[in-house]
């Protein structure tokens, strides 16, 4: 599944979200992965348990229906300010049996892994 939480730009306000949608999924099709769900939120709200999409990433771990949540960069997750909770829901993840894989280029090309 592929989340995404970008910001709003005020001058082209859907562009970040367009983005990180289409790198998740060109991520996902060179890796021969599938994205069965697209799940989105609006950025601004820090903690990830508060959102409507991340509680619906929690939820579809522990249905047991996906293994691998795409995420373009740690700060779609939680921004700087609140780094702590990116391994909360790191750490979470991996409790329930799945991965985190972060999508944007200079990251994925390190095979960057979040530590959690």
């Amino acid at each position: 599944m592929l989340y995404v939480c970008a910001d709003r730009g005020p001058f082209m306000p859907g562009l970040a979200a367009e983005r990180a949608e289409e790198e998740g999924r060109l991520f996902a099709r060179e890796r021969g992965m599938t994205i069965t769900e697209v799940v989105s939120d609006e950025y601004g709200e820090p903690d990830p348990a508060l959102r409507d999409g991340w509680r619906r990433v929690r939820e579809l771990v522990e249905s047991g229906s996906i293994t691998t949540v795409l995420v373009r960069w740690p700060s779609a997750i939680a921004p700087e300010s609140a780094h702590e909770l990116r391994y909360r829901e790191g750490s979470w993840l991996r409790r329930h049996g799945a991965a985190l894989r972060y999508t944007w280029a200079p990251l994925a090309a390190m095979g960057a892994q979040p530590r959690c």
